[in-house]
């Protein structure tokens, strides 16, 4: 039922979901030990047993996805000399937004001496959804990582056209609180629209970047453009200063999630995060 200032008003509150959920792992003698895990909301964090030494993380959204007014933060924190995978359930989805942007942060912290493999599932874009994001991954001084974002507009087999939809996304990783990486994304109405644009995503609708952030990681250049080979999709790899970086473009979230399984492959030790829902 309303209650009496909305039936005095006739504003209609909506309900919105929050969420927090934040994992440390610290080490231990015999290795890796939780040390934290604090949920809150609509956030939940799992750490499923795996025939691997390293653990893996799944962070999951169980309010289904993200609208205008909601929020939601995950965080991670890795000990010294650990390594780590770090993933999310399924897909995160922004749905159609009539009250502002919905906000999201992602806090990633790696020890000295680790590693992190921060490979969430894709981003889905609703039309007229609004999101906020920022993503952190603050490395000690010789740590290093392997990012991953990717962004899908709309439902391909539905036959969905994403005209207007807005999305605020600065990803960020940082060597000892210095940022050696940023790459901020904005995309609106008036992006979207430009499709034939070659410096936007001209017909493109699904999108991701991969960075991999280590000492000589110039030299996985040359494997990793040989896997760039899916038909339908378009990339571009370069590598600088201890850090590779990979784009890629394509019609269709289908040959796009071949295209990165296969890229993850090469950059990355052992089996994709069970929890993919696509593997090549």
């Amino acid at each position: 039922m309303l209650d009496a200032a909305e039936r005095i008003s006739g504003a209609q509150i909506h309900q919105r979901s929050h969420g927090c959920a934040e994992v440390v792992i610290a080490a231990h003698a015999n290795g890796a030990r939780l040390e934290r895990l604090a949920q809150a909301g609509s956030a939940k964090a799992i750490l499923p047993r795996i025939h691997d030494p390293r653990p893996e993380v799944v962070f999951l959204n169980t309010s289904g996805g993200l609208t205008g007014g909601d929020t939601l933060r995950y965080a991670l924190r890795l000990g010294d000399g650990l390594c780590a995978t770090a993933t999310t359930q399924t897909a995160e989805r922004a749905y159609a937004s009539t009250t502002g942007a919905a906000q999201a942060n992602v806090d990633l912290k790696v020890g000295r001496g680790g590693w992190l493999d921060w490979l969430p599932q894709e981003t889905i874009l609703f039309q007229s959804s609004n999101l906020k994001r920022r993503i952190v991954i603050d490395l000690a001084e010789d740590a290093g990582c392997l990012f991953l974002e990717t962004v899908i507009l709309g439902r391909h087999a539905m036959g969905e056209t994403i005209t207007s939809a807005r999305l605020d996304d600065r990803r960020e990783i940082r060597r000892a609180g210095r940022p050696i990486w940023i790459d901020p994304l904005r995309l609106d109405p008036d992006s979207l629209g430009r499709t034939t644009s070659p410096a936007l995503l001209g017909p493109g609708r699904a999108f991701a970047t991969l960075v991999l952030v280590a000492p000589g990681a110039a030299d996985a250049l040359g494997p990793l453009r040989a896997t760039l080979t899916v038909p339908g999709v378009e990339a571009a790899a370069t590598a600088f200063e201890g850090r590779l970086v990979l784009r890629v473009l394509a019609r269709d979230g289908l040959p796009l999630r071949r295209q990165i399984a296969r890229a993850v492959a090469c950059l990355r030790p052992g089996p994709l995060p069970r929890v993919w829902q696509y593997q090549d």
